[in-house]
């Protein structure tokens, strides 16, 4: 694409001014972006991290994600990190359902921010209001495939991961607690460093202590999604078509995975501390058929997920709660953010109300 190709966007707050516009052009000929004519980008609705773009030329889609805007906690909303995990996981025998990545941009002159380009899968995200022609049977089938689909990808060998630094294949549990806790502390530098004070929120200590105070023996390490549930996968009828949103990906323990699954999957008549999720749909299966439906497909033994199910409840409030705090800073206009004034202490009083703490 000669740099005198046009992108124009749609509504997206991306290319906020001809120079910007300009950068994207000649980056995206110098990627070798397929088709002809003009390049057109506009947001993509779904998600609350990391920011989704559709670029269109020529007939054809492609993704891009770049940080939002505003303070960041240090470690989150690394594009590159979860580029290089995608690349990786297209190459991954057995195979692992992710879309192909295409290419990557680490030079904030372009956009400001690192960003990368990866293939559209076609498909639907199930949040919130379930699509009609999900029925129960169709919800049944596709629960016990996202279960075979977060199977596939444990089985994958964590070895490529842990040698380009992607992780390491002990410690991950005890790393875990450590992180989310200087996720919270980074909430209260940056609280502090604007003249104000983060929230108290007594229930996270709480929880925090007794995760520390009962740390389970890790088992056989495998590449971990680290926000695996239903709206992180793009469905094509009753199946799993790709897994989504990889930032958090590492090599760990995959009952981490497992139950923040299960920590996200509503029964029916069941109330969930942040609302809208889909599963409470009736026929979808329960919380114990997905767990044995992974164990089938995974060759592994779960055992106890309550110390799981607890991190993956407590992790999230610490995450959302730093969304929260973009969202008083107004860098963000999210309108989901604005629930989370009561959301987060509510998934931290259920975090502590599922380990007893």
């Amino acid at each position: 694409m000669s740099d005198e190709a046009a992108v124009r966007g749609s509504g997206s707050g991306l290319l906020d001014d001809v120079t910007t516009a300009q950068r994207l052009a000649r980056w995206l000929g110098a990627s070798a972006l397929p088709g002809g004519g003009d390049v057109t980008v506009r947001r993509h609705g779904e998600g609350h991290s990391n920011l989704t773009y559709v670029v269109a030329r020529g007939g054809r889609d492609w993704i891009l994600r770049r940080p939002p805007a505003g303070p960041l906690l240090p470690t989150a909303h690394d594009v590159v990190r979860e580029y290089r995990v995608l690349d990786l996981l297209g190459r991954a025998d057995p195979p692992v359902r992710v879309p192909r990545v295409v290419a990557v941009c680490e030079d904030t002159s372009v956009l400001g921010v690192p960003f990368y380009l990866m293939e559209r899968v076609e498909g639907t995200v199930v949040r919130g209001a379930l699509p009609p022609w999900l029925d129960e049977r169709g919800q049944r089938a596709l629960g016990l495939d996202v279960a075979d689909a977060l199977a596939e990808l444990h089985r994958a060998s964590p070895e490529p991961f842990a040698a380009a630094g992607l992780g390491r294949a002990s410690g991950y549990l005890h790393r875990q607690v450590r992180r989310w806790v200087g996720q919270r502390e980074g909430i209260q530098a940056a609280a502090a460093a604007e003249g104000g004070r983060a929230r108290a929120l007594p229930d996270y200590d709480a929880v925090r202590d007794w995760l520390r105070g009962h740390l389970p023996p890790e088992s056989a390490p495998a590449v971990v999604h680290g926000d695996y549930k239903l709206d992180n996968v793009i469905v094509a009828g009753t199946r799993v078509a790709a897994i989504v949103d990889w930032e958090m990906a590492t090599v760990g323990d995959p009952r981490a995975d497992l139950g923040y699954l299960v920590s996200c999957w509503a029964e029916p008549g069941e109330r969930y501390p942040l609302p809208g999720l889909a599963t409470s749909g009736p026929g979808f299966p329960t919380r114990a058929q997905l767990v044995a439906r992974w164990e089938s497909a995974s060759g592994r033994e779960a055992g106890d997920l309550r110390w799981f199910v607890t991190l993956a409840a407590w992790k999230l409030a610490v995450l959302l709660e730093a969304s929260y705090h973009r969202h008083l800073a107004g860098t963000t206009d999210d309108p989901f953010f604005a629930t989370l004034e009561d959301g987060v202490p509510a998934l931290l009083a259920h975090a502590r109300e599922v380990c007893g703490a």
